[in-house]
């Protein structure tokens, strides 16, 4: 197949994580728990955060929607992961590596953004506490999420559009789970030039932008709790951010790890190993460091599956009592 001929692509084949046999039931069902937990962790912060009155404020506005993006992008790439080890079948169609190219650059980009968001959240509650309410009203809020879905998906589009014009030659391997962005660039065969200077300067723009606003609030924040002059204020004050920090941690060490020791080694391999980290550990492991160390979440998530058992346990005590059934049913008497 000759170079301009990427019309005539119809798959590409995803080279995962492993070929050995022995290991295919072991990731499968590693990445399978790992899912789950991921989906359902996730799915209880935003029933938290939409079912309690006490947690419509911004805060937990921007969780909710760091959780929703996180379902999304595992839900991007781990499925056909686990499709493509099940049925021991790799490929992947040109459209649907696309698709999955798209969507994960979009989500990817977007948690990026989230987070940098909820750290101006944070510097502004504690930076500004007197005028937390006027600064993050709701309409500031759905500005910066919505201007987050955009910008992402310019990018994400801009992004695909330079993919779809490149050409593929006869090695359309691609040594990685999903089809990532620079594995699929590394494929082709034509001048790749323009979509690595893109790439280069969009990354050091959308990555390093975001990790420059959150060390500037982080750093007001701590020059603001250093100023307190009592401990427990202190510790209520790095109470409030803690759980945000540690996951702006572990998402930037993470990728960055990845990406640092890629550049280091030239093991694509390896790489797909690292990726899992960013791609599938940091979001299963967002609702855990936000439910432990957050009491309004656990308190939330307390009274949403105690008001349930008590529903459930009336409605079951109406069922299998028909004599209580008989007297709800009966009129009262003066």
């Amino acid at each position: 197949m000759g170079p301009g001929n990427y019309s005539h692509i119809t798959e590409f084949l995803l080279q995962g994580l492993s070929r050995e046999e022995g290991t295919q039931p072991l990731i499968l069902g590693f990445f399978l728990t790992m899912y789950l937990i991921t989906v359902l962790g996730n799915l209880l912060i935003i029933l938290a955060t939409s079912s309690d009155p006490h947690l419509h404020t911004p805060m937990y506005f921007f969780l909710a929607n760091l959780s929703l993006v996180d379902i999304c992008f595992v839900s991007t790439t781990v499925p056909k992961m686990l499709v493509n080890t099940w049925t021991q079948s790799h490929t992947i169609s040109f459209e649907g590596c696309i698709a999955q190219m798209f969507f994960a650059i979009l989500l990817g980009v977007l948690d990026d953004f989230l987070l940098t968001v909820m750290a101006y959240d944070r510097y502004v509650a504690i930076c500004h506490p007197l005028h937390y309410t006027v600064i993050m009203n709701p309409r500031l809020c759905g500005w910066l999420v919505l201007g987050g879905w955009l910008i992402s998906a310019v990018y994400s589009w801009l992004q695909s559009l330079m993919v779809l014009n490149l050409s593929f030659c006869t090695e359309l391997e691609i040594p990685h789970f999903f089809c990532e962005l620079q594995q699929m660039v590394r494929l082709a065969c034509s001048d790749t030039f323009l979509p690595d200077i893109v790439m280069y300067f969009a990354t050091a723009i959308l990555a390093g932008g975001p990790l420059a606003g959150i060390s500037y609030s982080y750093s007001r924040i701590i020059s603001s709790i250093c100023r307190i002059s009592s401990a427990q204020g202190k510790y209520k004050a790095f109470s409030t951010c803690a759980s945000h920090l540690c996951v702006v941690a572990l998402f930037y060490c993470t990728v960055l790890g990845v990406y640092l020791s890629s550049n280091t080694t030239h093991s694509s391999s390896s790489m797909a190993v690292a990726s899992v980290m960013y791609t599938v550990v940091t979001p299963m492991l967002n609702p855990f460091i936000y439910s432990l160390r957050n009491r309004d979440i656990k308190g939330a998530l307390k009274r949403c599956v105690g008001w349930t058992a008590i529903q459930e346990a009336s409605v079951l005590g109406v069922k299998t009592c028909p004599l209580l059934k008989t007297l709800k049913s009966q009129p009262r008497k003066l």
